[in-house]
């Protein structure tokens, strides 16, 4: 339903990129589990990164951070399924209770969505607040065709939901269509 990034797993109070303290950067994501389970989104978790490969800093390490027991449960049973048959050799990706998530500052937020100047100009009528513009839920899905996630079968069937202008809705389909022509994802 809504993402957002920011810094977890450390001890320093508020941090920010350029103090970021022992946080990593991580993402918050909002789910409504009747249309995607926790372990959905586990695999796609697991099958986006290489588990396999040591990172060079804490800010960039690959964690899941548990909320209580089930999700600890369901995060080391999908990491044994899925990583641990395809991932020969030690495993660094790690399972962590969370502790907390401090929000990234504004400009890293919907980092594929504010490259675009014109359909930023249909979130900031939508949205004049920052803060409701991070918590989008368009402006998670956008961000995200943007990104390459989602197919354009799928924006097709839910531009309209989005609250774009007529002419945002037909430059981000042109736009998510010419990419995949293009094979950029």
């Amino acid at each position: 339903m809504r993402t957002r990034v920011g810094y977890a797993g450390g001890s320093t109070k508020n941090p920010t990129y350029h103090n970021l303290g022992d946080h990593t950067e991580a993402i918050q994501i909002d789910f409504d589990p009747t249309k995607i389970s926790y372990e959905q989104l586990l695999e796609v978790f697991w099958r986006s990164h290489n588990p396999g490969n040591r990172s060079w800093s804490r800010q960039y390490r690959a964690a899941v951070f548990v909320h209580n027991e089930e999700q600890k449960r369901l995060a080391l049973e999908s990491r044994d399924r899925v990583v641990a048959a395809e991932t020969p050799g030690k495993i660094y990706t790690e399972v962590l209770p969370f502790s907390g998530f401090y929000l990234a500052e504004a400009y890293h937020q919907k980092y594929e969505l504010q490259q675009d100047p014109e359909l930023m100009e249909d979130f900031r009528a939508m949205y004049p607040d920052v803060g409701d513009f991070v918590n989008s839920t368009a402006a998670a899905r956008v961000n995200g065709y943007l990104g390459g996630y989602g197919t354009a079968d799928d924006l097709e069937r839910e531009v309209g939901t989005l609250g774009l202008s007529e002419a945002g809705a037909g430059k981000l389909v042109d736009d998510v269509n010419r990419r995949h022509r293009q094979g950029w994802f």
